[in-house]
């Protein structure tokens, strides 16, 4: 079977001073025809509102092309595709009760394809409203197998559909080119360029933490509102009046929606962290047992462990990446360096090895031992007798490639730099 690789890798453009100004007079009018499909389409609660990309050109296409003189026809048809594929996650989420508003758009972003840009592996050319300019990419001194040597620079990766972004406080513009390829494999699982996310989760402190190194949101935040929210239930139970039974309703569905809407959020990190780092997989841990794990809230728990791995599974298909579950057994115990398994290494949230003196965050360290299981399960899949190529998994700054089943034996492709300390949180809600 044939499985789509996606790979989206940030470059800075290095774009001729005199030439700036053009690339903001295009965004200028791309973002104003996005704003004025959404005036267009956007007809709640009167009507259901326009979803259709084909129905909005038909309507509206030929005035903005007039109104936007200069703008490439391509331009105007994303702006337009834009705006009616937002809509339609309006209506999407009108339709499960959430609350939403008409999209605006104010920031930096334009969508640019192969008609309005012309992609090379070093350069790229991007129709403007004064005609193309030619951005030089500015690439690492030793790409070697960063995401630019791994994905931008590969020939076996061709560019797609990609967005040029603009950094304000530096004043620097930046690609994020987008690279497609096909594998020929027989499942997912036995691509031969995996490359594993770790994910741990969490009952306390934060809600995840990646193997390179991201803490993601706040469970403490969240389990304040769900405690907040019991005690005013209790109260209004108590209470038993029709007004508090209705309050009662009332602030039970703005609740579950606003925790749904936070693991949303929560999810969309993780799947940007694994996308940062072209990650094929991402692994969490099974939620077998999970029960035994927690003690507070412990049904509230187990729907957000549960809700957050669904919500990272379904946003993961759409850019090609396979979410999997690796068990838990000890890996919060054992030392991501070495391998030494013993439950005197953790100490709270904080990891030391009694045998190698490895120290880090233990839930940093415990993501890293789930993407090494996933990586050591995908490694052996392979077909070949030795394995084929060797399986990797995502860290702070490389990656580390498992070829065998002890951890002393695996190879690492670049140093990591550790650091004893909770890192600041990157994530929703820090």
């Amino acid at each position: 079977m044939a499985w789509e690789v996606t790979r989206t890798v940030r470059v800075r453009l290095d774009v001729p001073d005199d030439r700036k100004s053009d690339l903001h007079a295009t965004n200028s009018k791309f973002q104003y025809c996005a704003n004025r499909t959404a005036d267009w389409a956007w007809r709640y609660p009167d009507e259901d509102c326009v979803t259709s990309k084909s129905e909005a050109e038909d309507a509206i296409y030929d005035d903005l092309r007039e109104e936007t003189d200069g703008l490439h026809a391509n331009l105007v048809q994303k702006a337009i595709k834009r705006a009616t594929d937002d809509i339609d996650s309006c209506v999407d989420r009108l339709a499960d009760g959430e609350n939403t508003s008409k999209p605006e758009y104010d920031t930096f972003s334009i969508v640019y394809d192969k008609r309005a840009a012309t992609y090379y592996r070093d350069k790229v050319s991007l129709a403007t409203v004064n005609g193309r300019v030619e951005c030089e990419y500015d690439l690492p001194d030793d790409p070697g197998r960063t995401p630019h040597g791994e994905y931008l620079l590969n020939d076996s990766y061709p560019f797609s559909t990609s967005t040029v972004h603009y950094d304000s406080e530096a004043d620097e513009f930046y690609l994020h080119a987008v690279m497609e390829r096909e594998l020929d494999v027989d499942s997912p699982e036995k691509a031969e360029d995996s490359k594993v996310l770790g994910v741990d989760c969490n009952v306390n402190d934060h809600i995840a933490v990646t193997s390179t190194g991201r803490f993601i949101g706040n469970a403490d935040y969240l389990n304040h509102h769900r405690r907040e929210f019991e005690k005013r239930r209790a109260s209004l139970q108590q209470t038993g009046t029709r007004s508090a039974h209705l309050t009662f309703q009332r602030i039970g569905d703005r609740f579950g929606r606003w925790s749904e809407d936070y693991l949303h959020q929560c999810s969309k990190a993780i799947i940007e962290e694994a996308r940062l780092h072209g990650c094929t997989h991402i692994a969490f841990e099974k939620l077998e047992r999970i029960r035994e794990r927690i003690s507070d809230g412990k049904k509230f728990q187990q729907w957000a462990f549960n809700a957050l791995q669904m919500m990272v599974e379904y946003k993961a298909e759409e850019y090609g990446i396979v979410v999997d579950a690796v068990k838990p057994q000890y890996t919060s115990q054992q030392c991501s360096k070495c391998g030494c398994t013993l439950e005197e290494n953790r100490d709270d949230q904080h990891f030391e090895c009694r045998d190698c003196g490895y120290a880090a965050n233990a839930d940093y360290n415990a993501a890293k031992n789930v993407a090494r299981k996933l990586a050591l399960k995908l490694q052996r899949g392979q077909k070949s007798p030795t394995g084929g190529a060797f399986c990797q998994y995502a860290l702070k700054s490389g990656v580390m490639t498992v070829n065998a089943t002890e951890v002393a034996s695996d190879t690492p492709v670049s140093v990591e730099r550790e650091s004893t300390d909770k890192p600041t949180p990157l994530g929703v809600g820090s």
